[in-house]
C-alpha cells in the first residue's frame, strides 16, 4: 500500500466515450491556472465540476461510515446471526467477514484513487474494461450499483419502521401488558414519513450534509461504546466467556443440522452490515483531494467499523443467557433479540424497562442517520448515471439546485425506496426478495471493476497517489472470489423443507436483475449507450 508520486501521468479518456487525452487539458484550453487541482483532474477524466466541493477527508468518512452503520446492521439481523450459530457465529463471523470485506475495500480504494468521480464503480468499469467491452460494463455495473443502493435504502428505512414499531409496543406494556402493535399499514407509513425527512435534508447544501454526516458519524461510535459498555454492566445475569466464544447454536428450527451450514447462514448478519462504503466513491466529486481522500474514507470506514462492531457484537453476546426466550414472539419485543434484550436488562435490575427504551432509541437515531446517508450516495450515483444517459428522463435527474445539490435526483431515490418496501404489504418473503440484492448486488457491482482491473486492465492501469503497489493485483483476484463465495452461499436455502415460504429469493432477485440489465442492452441500450461521456463542450 502506497502514495505514488501525483506528477505521474494518467492514460487517455478514449475508452468508453471519453475522447479526452490528457494532454489536451493546457492552459489555453480550458484554463487550468483557474481551476483548483480537483477540478482539473475531473475534467482529465471528462466532467466539468458541477457540484459543490467542500467536503473534507473526515466528511468522506463519515458518509460511509454512517452507510455501514454497525448499530443498523448488526441491531436488525441480530436475530439471524443468534438463530444460526449464535455466539460462534456472530462473534467469528464479524471477523471473518471483516477481514474479506476490507480486501474489497483496498482494491477500491485504489481503482477510486485513479478515477475519483460520482459515478464510482461503473465509470470503473468502462475504464478498465477498455473501448469494446467499456459500454456494456459500464451499463451492467452501474444498475447493479443503483438498484443494491436503492435497496440498501429501502431495508434500512424499513428496519427502522420496524424499530419504532417495537419501541412503541414496549412503550405501552409490551406483547405480555398488551402493548400496541402496530400493523404493516402503521409500518409502511413511518416508513413513508422516515423517507420523507430523508429526502428534505438531502435537499439541504453539502455544508448541511456534511456536518449531519460527521455528527452520524460520532453518533455511532458514541452510541457503540456506550451500549456495549452499559448492557453487560446493567444485566443482573451474564453469558460466561467460555459461551460467548464457544457455544454454537444448532437449535435453529430450520431443519437445517449441518455445522458449517449454519455458520454459514450465520454470517449473513456480517455481511449485509459491511456494505454501502462506496459511497465515499460517489461523494468523491465533492471532496476535496478525492484521489487520496476517496480512498481513505473508504479504509477507514471499513477497519474502524470491523473494531467498534466487534465490541458491540461482544457486549451485546455477554447479556445473552436464553437464546430461545430472545427469538420467541411470545416475547415483550415480539421476538426482536436485541429489543429484548435492553428491555429485560434494565426490566430484571430497576423494575422497569425503561432505560431499555432509551437504549433503542439511541440505535433508532442511528438507523436514521444511516438511511439519510444512503439517499446522499443514491442521489449521487443516479446523478452521475444519468449524467451519462443511462436512465429514463437522464436530463431530468442530472439536474442540480443553486446549492449545487442534484434535487431531483434525491427525490427519485426517496421515492423508489418507498415503491419497494410496498411489496411489504404483500408478504415479508417477496419484501425479503427486494432486499436481498442489497448485500449480493451490491457486491456483484463492487467485485465487477476489480474483475477487470485484473484481467483486461492488469497491464494497463494506472494507479493514482493511493495504491497496492506489487500487491495489487492478488489483493484483486482475493476480492473478487470472496464475492463470487458469498454470491453462492447467501443463495442457498434458508429452511428445510423448501416451500414458496422458506425458498431463499436471492436468486431469484439477482437473476431477475441480470435478465432485465441484459435484455434492456440487447434491445435497446447498445444501440445508444456508450458508457461514461464527457460533458464538457469543446
Amino acid at each position: 500500500m502506497e502514495f505514488a508520486d501525483e506528477s505521474r501521468l494518467h492514460n487517455g479518456n478514449q475508452a468508453a466515450g471519453l475522447y479526452y487525452p490528457l494532454g489536451e487539458f493546457d492552459a489555453e484550453n480550458v484554463g487550468i491556472d483557474r481551476v483548483s487541482e480537483d477540478s482539473t483532474r475531473l475534467k482529465q477524466l471528462g466532467y466539468k465540476q458541477e457540484l459543490g466541493r467542500g467536503l473534507s477527508v473526515f466528511s468522506n468518512f463519515a458518509f460511509s461510515f454512517s452507510i455501514i452503520s454497525v448499530l443498523t446492521g448488526v441491531t436488525t439481523l441480530y436475530n439471524t446471526g443468534l438463530n444460526f450459530g449464535g455466539p460462534v457465529s456472530l462473534v467469528y463471523g464479524w471477523i471473518i467477514a471483516g477481514c474479506f470485506t476490507m480486501v474489497v475495500g483496498l482494491s477500491m480504494a485504489e481503482i477510486c484513487s485513479s478515477y475519483p468521480t460520482s459515478g464510482g464503480l461503473y465509470y470503473w468499469s468502462a475504464k478498465l474494461a477498455g473501448p469494446s467491452w467499456a459500454p456494456f460494463a459500464s451499463w451492467i455495473t452501474g444498475w447493479f450499483n443503483i438498484v443494491g443502493q436503492w435497496a440498501v435504502t429501502t431495508s434500512v428505512d424499513f428496519s427502522l419502521a420496524q424499530l419504532i414499531r417495537v419501541i412503541i409496543l414496549l412503550s405501552t406494556g409490551g406483547t405480555s401488558g398488551g402493548g400496541y402493535e402496530a400493523s404493516k399499514y402503521v409500518v409502511i407509513a413511518i416508513h413513508a414519513a422516515i423517507l420523507l425527512s430523508h429526502a428534505v435534508l438531502n435537499s439541504l447544501p453539502i455544508s448541511w450534509l456534511s456536518f449531519f454526516g460527521q455528527l452520524a458519524a460520532a453518533w455511532n461510535v458514541l452510541g457503540v461504546f456506550i451500549l456495549m459498555i452499559v448492557i453487560p454492566t446493567v444485566a443482573t445475569e451474564r453469558a460466561s466467556a467460555k459461551f460467548v466464544f464457544t457455544h454454537f447454536n444448532t437449535e435453529n428450527g430450520a431443519g437445517v443440522n449441518s455445522k458449517l451450514y449454519i455458520f454459514i447462514l450465520g454470517l449473513l448478519m456480517s455481511q449485509y452490515t459491511l456494505t454501502g462504503y462506496d459511497a465515499s466513491a460517489h461523494m468523491s466529486e465533492e471532496t476535496k483531494s478525492a484521489d487520496k481522500n476517496g480512498p481513505k474514507g473508504i479504509i477507514s470506514s471499513i477497519g474502524i467499523s470491523i473494531i467498534v462492531g466487534w465490541g458491540y457484537i461482544l457486549g451485546i453476546t455477554f447479556s445473552v443467557t436464553n437464546i430461545p426466550n430472545l427469538l420467541s414472539k411470545d416475547n415483550d419485543a415480539g421476538g426482536y433479540a436485541i429489543a429484548e434484550i435492553f428491555y429485560q436488562v434494565f426490566k430484571s435490575r430497576y423494575g422497569s424497562g425503561a432505560g431499555g427504551i432509551v437504549c433503542l432509541c439511541i440505535v433508532a437515531v442511528a438507523i436514521f442517520f444511516c438511511g439519510m446517508s444512503s439517499i446522499t450516495s443514491n442521489s449521487r450515483m443516479a446523478y452521475a448515471f444519468s449524467r451519462d444517459g443511462a436512465m429514463p428522463l437522464s436530463s431530468l435527474w442530472h439536474k442540480v439546485n443553486k446549492q449545487d445539490v442534484p434535487i431531483n435526483a434525491v427525490w427519485l431515490s426517496a421515492f423508489i425506496a418507498f415503491c419497494m418496501a410496498l411489496t411489504s404489504l404483500g408478504s415479508l418473503v417477496a419484501f425479503q426478495a427486494m432486499v436481498s440484492i442489497a448485500t449480493i448486488g451490491l457486491y456483484i457491482a463492487y467485485a465487477l471493476p476489480i474483475f477487470f482491473r485484473v484481467t483486461l486492465a492488469r497491464k494497463s492501469f494506472t494507479p493514482g497517489p493511493f495504491n497496492l503497489g506489487s500487491f495489487g493485483v492478488l489483493v484483486g483476484w482475493i476480492a473478487v472470489l470472496w464475492v463470487a463465495t458469498i454470491s453462492v452461499l447467501f443463495s442457498l436455502p434458508v429452511a428445510y423443507p423448501v416451500t414458496d415460504q422458506t425458498l431463499n429469493y436471492t436468486p431469484v432477485a439477482v437473476g431477475g436483475l441480470v435478465i432485465l440489465t441484459v435484455t434492456a442492452w440487447v434491445f435497446s441500450a447498445r444501440y445508444w449507450f456508450k458508457g461514461p461521456i464527457t460533458n464538457i463542450d469543446d
